[in-house]
């Protein structure tokens, strides 16, 4: 009876906890994934396989928090319109412990060096096993011979154990110049990525370590490195190494550029140098697509959900970017770009164009129109005479018109940075710190350009053809629907001006 009673009461909780939250559809973005219910964060084993863009993550499938790690599934012919598909591979749970599954990759092993197909190359997923009880963490290999959609764990593992209890993060990919396949996971407390190599996929042999270079205040994880071309020349090629790390600011991603030789990466900067992925509070947890059409170098990342709640789902994927490099006068630095058959699709099936002017001239506020907090801007503003210049989101006033809600992203001349203002939205939800977030970009012949990407709930914003990046989560009330270009200590210009309604 006791044992009854205890499920019964743990039932009424359960259902009094579900009955408390309230659904908020208000703040479920539009053209950024998430799952229908439940927590997710970051994305996993992203790979490009039969026509299709897999997306797998790290998923609660029982509730709308951390825990339960497994990794979730959902595949995508464009990268907009997802198909969500069952548990991927399950947290495992026995009498003597629990093994979460945690972050990792997926390659398509095509000439089935690691004898784990029938008949044709598997799909291997290679993720950190988490044994909570055990303190431990080490890297697992799965298979797949049904296009991903389920796994088997590998007879042989762990693939890699150090009896460490942070060591994470496995990111596999091929490395046609050693002819091996490469491996990089992070040393979490150590600030150290290390890479292994292997020829079979399940015999794992360590290269190199490289780290305690840049940003070493908290721990590394998800490591990945990537080719790029530089300023577009397929002749000279850097390599970027780039890690996630909690800051006092929040979630955070720094990179580094330098040389790869099959065994050690060298850093081509100051070893003290911090370069930031992205400069907001959200973004963290970034990979690429593995085996991307064209070879393209895409990348997403999780948006860190901050502390509104959401309900029934928490936790949403960022826009997939484009990357490249380009060098600037302070050297080669990573730009990002929103992914251009993404840009294109979106605007193509926009509902409407709230706006597509030139050449506005602006001197304080102008009203730009009720939106339904999902669009998408592109703007050039040439800048005068003027100290500060952008647009107001999300704006609320109350029947005299006086200003209630807003959020503001915009250039500061004078310290020429972008920034995004939420002091007059989030105060109260977001640290004290974050109100006011900024990156540093300069103009190019008196011109900044715009690219502002607002779904419902997360906010993404890319300066000058995505020389910085700042993202960030923002949540306006369900009235707080305005939306103006605006002008600070003088006049400028709206030279281009285009808005696409993405509201479905």
């Amino acid at each position: 009876m006791r044992k009854i009673n205890i499920i019964f009461t743990s039932i009424i909780l359960f259902s009094l906890n579900v009955l408390a939250q309230e659904p908020t559809p208000q703040w479920r973005p539009n053209y950024h994934f998430t799952s229908p219910a439940n927590w997710l964060n970051d994305p996993n084993g992203l790979i490009y396989f039969n026509g299709e863009y897999h997306l797998y993550f790290q998923y609660n499938p029982f509730e709308n928090k951390w825990g339960h790690m497994s990794w979730g599934h959902a595949t995508s012919k464009d990268l907009i319109n997802w198909k969500n598909l069952p548990v991927a591979i399950p947290e495992r749970i026995t009498k003597d412990t629990t093994t979460m599954i945690f972050s990792g990759s997926a390659v398509f092993d095509k000439k089935n060096v690691s004898g784990l197909g029938k008949g044709k190359g598997p799909l291997l997923a290679f993720y950190t096993a988490d044994l909570p009880k055990q303190k431990n963490e080490s890297q697992y290999l799965a298979f797949s011979n049904d296009g991903g959609l389920t796994f088997t764990n590998y007879a042989g593992n762990p693939i890699i154990d150090l009896n460490k209890k942070d060591f994470r993060d496995p990111n596999v990919w091929w490395h046609e110049a050693s002819k091996q396949w490469i491996m990089t996971v992070a040393m979490v407390d150590e600030h150290l990525t290390r890479f292994y190599g292997s020829t079979n996929l399940k015999e794992w042999t360590k290269l190199s370590d490289f780290g305690n270079q840049g940003d070493i205040g908290s721990g590394w994880e998800c490591p990945f490195i990537i080719p790029l071309p530089v300023d577009g020349n397929r002749n000279h090629v850097k390599w970027v190494l780039a890690v996630s790390l909690f800051t006092k600011k929040g979630p955070s991603m720094q990179y580094f550029v330098g040389d790869f030789d099959g065994k050690d990466f060298k850093n081509d900067n100051d070893e003290k140098l911090t370069l930031l992925v992205d400069d907001g509070d959200a973004f963290y947890a970034a990979i690429p697509w593995n085996d991307a059409p064209k070879n393209q170098k895409i990348l997403l990342g999780w948006l860190q959900p901050g502390g509104k709640e959401t309900f029934p789902w928490k936790g949403q994927m960022s826009i997939p970017r484009d990357l490249s490099l380009k060098t600037t006068p302070n050297g080669i630095r990573l730009f990002q770009q929103p992914l251009k058959i993404i840009t294109d699709k979106l605007k193509n099936h926009s509902r409407e164009k709230v706006a597509k002017k030139k050449n506005i001239g602006l001197s304080g506020e102008t009203f730009l129109g009720p939106t339904l907090n999902s669009y998408w801007i592109d703007a050039e503003f040439s800048i005068n005479e003027a100290k500060n210049i952008g647009f107001k989101l999300a704006q609320l006033k109350d029947n005299k018109g006086t200003l209630l809600k807003e959020v503001e992203v915009g250039y500061n001349v004078a310290k020429k940075q972008i920034y995004v203002d939420c002091s007059r939205s989030e105060k109260g939800i977001k640290n004290d710190k974050n109100l006011i977030q900024t990156a540093t970009v300069n103009p190019v012949d008196g011109k900044i350009k715009f690219q502002v990407l607002f779904d419902k709930s997360s906010l993404e914003v890319f300066g000058n053809g995505g020389e910085k990046v700042i993202t960030t989560m923002v949540f306006p009330e369900e009235k707080a629907t305005g939306l103006s270009a605006f002008t600070v200590g003088g006049k400028a210009t709206l030279t281009n001006l285009k808005i696409w309604n993405l509201d479905k």
